[in-house]
């Protein structure tokens, strides 16, 4: 399986998140954050239904102080591998909340 190398970046209202999500996990947590920049995060929801992308989307929205609305699966919606789209808050600001959160 070929691996997807995100990074984190400014965009023009926001900030791109790379994340790759373990699903049906004990917590909702930030495990790590891997060589490639992907945030690792664990939810407890299962992968059907969508369930686990609206855990990430919620848990995250918690991690980063901002409206669930803010935020966006724009890549990756069936795969553990997701881009997420952060509006109005700078790749900075992002990294720094995600740093404070970390397992």
């Amino acid at each position: 399986m070929k691996k997807r190398s995100f990074r984190l970046h400014d965009g023009k209202h926001g900030a791109a998140l790379a994340v790759r999500v373990t699903p049906r996990a004990s917590r909702n947590e930030i495990v790590e954050v891997l060589s490639d920049g992907t945030i690792k995060i664990h939810v407890t929801a299962p992968p059907v239904g969508g369930e686990a992308n609206e855990a990430v989307l919620k848990f995250l929205a918690e991690v980063l102080e901002t409206p669930v609305s803010n935020l966006e699966v724009v890549a990756g919606a069936n795969g553990r591998d997701k881009l997420i789209s952060v509006l109005n808050m700078d790749a900075e600001v992002v990294h720094k909340k995600i740093i404070q959160h970390l397992g």
